[in-house]
């Protein structure tokens, strides 16, 4: 059935000479060959509308599960038990899964369903428009740190199988990730899915062949002591230490709803399926990224006696000796293409997601967006550097400082998505468009800036032993108490600066939105009415990216009173009931 809700669009001013372009007397706004194609930008800045959402659950869920391929995970694991022990290890591993698991649900649903990337979905969850800013810079470091640890596993492979020197491995690990990330989602959703059940065979292989050849060794797995000066016994120091730079993968959450934001609308029909998708896609990660951690651990253990501790971590190390188990006389090359093939497969992502990240902080301070392919370059330039750097080599170090700050702001998201909208503190929408935002929240934005301060201070030692130790939780804890308690204090009124007043052509179709488009008045382009808001100032319907890079407006939308008191937060007509 189809319900007409309201077909009537706005429409000039009597006697105005207002054009396509906007304003009177303006011509329509151009943006660069690279911006309009939508195969290439892949809506970096906005909603992703529901007519370029055409894969399926299980497509969009492959898609995002591929980029788990990276092979940090096995030097993470393999780090925390060198450093701790086996038995501290394992409860750190497992802290930070629960800890990530549980985060990463709220995080997941919301943008499936709002089909927004996590710096929208941070702007509308008590952060504002420019509050967010600060986020993106901390998610792209997430993932250009994240891109430059698995560079550097994928060159020491290159050094080791084909005596490719580090410097110049590095320069290759790079290079050979940028024609793969041009294309975004319409080209990464067809290499993760044709590439997955490859890897997957190859990375439970060496398990597999040891646990048939030499049952035993995963007993005596459990006596590993590495360097821990506790041995092999559990020490609340250890757990602490080692879950802080497991944590440091809690932003690995915005990677994945980067790819669930294209995830189609929820029905009936799909339902279950749509579900499945979302938690093993979103969540669901982190299951297997634990396992992947304590296979490191594992593997650590296991070739420690012939490589030394100081390599044990190395994943080109740890596979080579575990190929050998099985195939010793082609063990080096497997293990060079294993690791090749996973660094291809998540440094393609953190590419892709950082460009977005990067497109999203520079085009609301410059007001300019030459299209998210440029900002790749600057992505995987940062990265090289740090490769370059030698980065690896002080990994439980630049992880554990990382997580105290990337773990507050997910916190803050977290608490404004399950507390603070089921006790109607917020929004019981996720609103995105600067148009409708304040430029700064002090719920979430406060939150996290406090909860990071504190954290980092105990990194410091501010607390004792213990407080470093667990300085992760700390920043956790503090940013989940503070965002409902200033959603209190402040009544909930810096979450919408003015409601979505808009006549609009919206259309219900078994009580889903569809794809009505609406013509921006600036760009002279269509989209989706949830890409699109009110301007008073441009006197039309205007796009939520000509919204953002619009500097001559001076946010007067927004004056003369808007947004001052406690706002409606009832959720507006134009939206649809989930």
């Amino acid at each position: 059935m189809t319900e007409i809700v309201d077909n009537q669009a706005p429409t000039p001013p009597p006697g105005s000479t207002e054009t396509p372009g906007g304003r009177t007397g303006t011509t329509a706004r151009k943006y660069n060959g690279w911006t309009q194609n939508s195969t290439l930008e892949d809506y970096s800045l906005r909603y992703a509308p529901k007519s370029f959402r055409r894969w399926t659950p299980y497509v969009v869920a492959t898609t995002a599960l591929g980029g788990i391929a990276y092979l940090a995970d096995f030097a993470i694991g393999g780090s925390i038990a060198i450093s701790n022990g086996f038995s501290s290890a394992l409860v750190a591993i497992l802290a930070a899964a629960v800890t990530i698991f549980l985060t990463g649900i709220p995080i997941s649903y919301y943008s499936a369903k709002y089909s927004i990337d996590m710096d929208l979905l941070t702007r509308g969850a008590g952060f504002g428009y420019l509050g967010s800013t600060l986020t993106s810079v901390i998610y792209a470091s997430f993932t250009f740190i994240f891109f430059a640890l698995e560079g550097s596993i994928m060159a020491q492979a290159l050094e080791l199988g084909l005596h490719i020197p580090l410097a110049a491995g590095y320069l290759i690990c790079s290079l050979i990730i940028l024609p793969l990330v041009f294309y975004g989602m319409t080209a990464l959703s067809k290499m993760q899915v044709w590439t997955q059940p490859v890897w997957l065979v190859l990375m439970v292989a060496p398990f597999v062949s040891i646990a048939i050849q030499d049952p035993g060794t995963f007993s005596q797995f459990t006596h590993f002591a590495g360097n821990s000066p506790t041995g092999s016994s559990i020490s609340m120091l250890g757990v602490g230490a080692g879950a802080g730079v497991a944590l440091s993968l809690i932003a690995q959450i915005g990677e994945q709803v980067d790819y669930l934001r294209f995830m189609p609308d929820k029905t009936p029909q799909n339902a279950k399926k749509w579900w499945g998708a979302v938690l093993s896609a979103g969540p669901g990660w982190v299951i297997l990224g634990g396992a992947k951690q304590i296979g490191g651990a594992f593997l650590a253990f296991y070739i420690a006696g012939s490589v030394g501790l100081a390599k044990a971590n190395e994943p080109i190390q740890q596979y080579v000796s575990g190929f050998k188990t099985f195939a010793a006389p082609v063990a080096l090359g497997l293990a060079t293409f294993f690791v090749i093939l996973s660094q291809i497969k998540i440094n393609t992502t953190n590419a892709y997601s950082g460009s977005l990240s990067w497109s999203n902080f520079f085009s609301r301070l410059t007001h300019r967006h030459p299209g998210r392919v440029v900002y790749i370059f600057l992505n995987v330039g940062i990265a090289l550097a740090l490769m370059e750097g030698g980065v690896f080599g002080f990994l439980n170090t630049v992880l554990g400082f990382y997580s105290n700050v990337a773990i507050a702001w997910i916190g803050a998201v977290v608490a404004d998505l399950v507390i603070n909208k089921p006790l109607k503190l917020s929004p019981s929408y996720i609103e995105f468009k600067r148009a409708h935002l304040y430029n700064f929240n002090p719920v979430g934005f406060g939150s996290m800036l406090i909860a990071s301060a504190i954290s980092i201070a105990a990194y410091f030692n501010a607390f004792g032993d213990y407080g470093k130790a667990f300085s992760p939780f700390i920043a956790l804890f503090i940013a989940m108490a503070l965002s409902p308690l200033f959603a209190v204090l402040t009544k909930g009124k810096y979450y919408i600066a003015r409601t979505d007043d808009l006549a609009e052509p919206l259309v219900l179709e078994d009580g889903l939105l569809s794809a009505v488009t609406m013509t921006c008045t600036v760009c002279a382009e269509d989209f989706e009415r949830p890409d699109i808001a009110g301007c008073p100032f441009h006197q039309g319907a205007i796009c939520s990216l000509c919204c953002s890079l619009e500097k001559d407006c001076h946010d007067s939308c927004k004056s003369g009173g808007a947004g001052e008191g406690p706002v409606d937060l009832a959720i507006p007509a134009m939206r649809s009931a989930d």
